[in-house]
């Protein structure tokens, strides 16, 4: 019987502009819209769902419920939940988490400090159309 040494994608190192790469879904998951929001607020402190869905304004409960499930499965959320009446689930960042809530949010405050620049960028682009 003859054992391929053919390297697997585990094989490989990581490369994130390879479209077979595992990071780019850990990338979408951690850089899509709520899961950044949800991140940044969770930097502040642990949340209940309710007061993090109030805090992560617009988000649905769909929504919210799918992005935490991700990010908890990715070793970045986790999810608490005591066995008291009514049923409490607190949700905290783990270590991981944090590191990556920690880039998020610089990119975030970045994009909110030079937003400015952005619209005069976009009225000049749009002026020229």
């Amino acid at each position: 019987m003859e054992v391929s040494t053919e390297p697997t994608l585990l094989d490989r190192a990581a490369d994130v502009t390879d479209r077979m790469c595992p990071s780019r879904g850990v990338l979408e998951h951690v850089t899509s819209r709520w899961g950044v929001l949800a991140l940044i607020a969770l930097t502040e402190r642990d949340y209940r769902f309710s007061e993090l869905r109030r805090r992560v304004s617009g988000v649905s409960e769909k929504m919210l419920a799918q992005t935490l499930q991700t990010l908890e499965r990715d070793g970045f959320v986790l999810r608490e939940a005591h066995p008291v009446i009514p049923p409490r689930v607190d949700y905290s960042l783990t270590p991981l988490g944090r590191q990556a809530a920690a880039l998020v949010s610089e990119l975030a405050h970045w994009v909110e400090r030079q937003l400015p620049e952005v619209q005069n960028a976009r009225a000049a682009y749009d002026s020229r159309r």
